[in-house]
C-alpha cells in the first residue's frame, strides 16, 4: 500500500533509505493503525502539505485530515439566492412541522455527508444519467454524485453498503462541510 505523489514516489519510501515504513519500523505490515505508521503519515501530510490522506487495505482503513481555515463565501454570492429562498421558506418549515414526529424514522440509517464545501452535482454532466437514484443498491466504492470545488469536481462514493432511501440535496444546489447528502439503509 503506497500513495503516489506527482512526482510518481510513493510516499512510503524513505528518501535517504529507500526503505518503506513498514520495514523500518518493524511492525505487522497489515496493521493500519499501528502508532509509528500513524506518525509517519502525519509526517509525510506536513512535509508535502498534503490536507488528507485516505488509506485502505483490505478491510483496514485510515483517515486523516487537517484542520483547515473556514471558507469565507463572498458576501456578492449570497444576496440573490436570500430574497428567492425567504419567501418559500416558510411554507416549507410549517410543512415540516408535522411531519416531526416521524422525522426519527426517517433519520435512521447511514448518512453520506459532503466533504467539502462546493456545488452538489448527481451526474457528470446535464446530459448524462444520474450517479444513482432512490432505491438503488450502493457499495463502499459506488460514486454517488459530484462536489465540485474551485473547479475541481470530486466524486464521491458511498463509503458503505446499502440502498439509497433519500437524496437530501437538490442537484446543482450549495452544500457546506460535513452537510447530509444522502440517507443508505443498511
Amino acid at each position: 500500500m503506497n500513495v503516489w505523489l506527482p512526482d510518481r514516489r510513493p510516499v512510503g519510501e524513505s528518501r535517504q533509505q529507500g526503505k518503506s515504513i513498514m520495514a523500518s519500523s518493524g511492525a505487522n505490515p497489515d496493521d493500519v493503525f499501528d502508532v509509528r505508521r500513524v506518525r509517519r503519515l502525519v509526517e509525510l501530510m506536513q512535509e508535502f502539505e498534503l490536507a488528507e490522506i485516505d488509506l485502505r487495505q483490505a478491510e483496514q482503513r485510515i483517515r486523516l485530515r487537517k484542520d483547515q481555515e473556514p471558507v469565507i463565501v463572498p458576501a456578492s454570492y449570497a444576496p440573490p439566492a436570500a430574497p428567492q429562498a425567504a419567501p418559500p421558506a416558510a411554507p416549507q418549515a410549517a410543512a415540516a412541522t408535522p411531519a416531526s414526529p416521524t422525522a426519527p424514522a426517517a433519520e435512521s440509517g447511514h448518512f453520506i455527508t459532503s466533504p467539502m464545501v462546493g456545488t452538489f452535482y448527481l451526474s457528470s454532466s446535464p446530459d448524462s444519467p444520474a450517479f444513482v437514484k432512490v432505491g438503488d443498491q450502493v457499495g463502499p466504492e459506488t460514486v454517488v454524485c459530484i462536489v465540485e470545488a474551485m473547479k475541481v469536481f470530486n466524486e464521491l462514493p458511498a463509503e458503505c453498503s446499502g440502498k439509497i432511501a433519500a437524496i437530501l440535496v437538490e442537484n446543482g444546489a450549495a452544500v457546506e462541510y460535513g452537510q447530509k447528502l444522502f440517507r443508505v439503509e443498511k
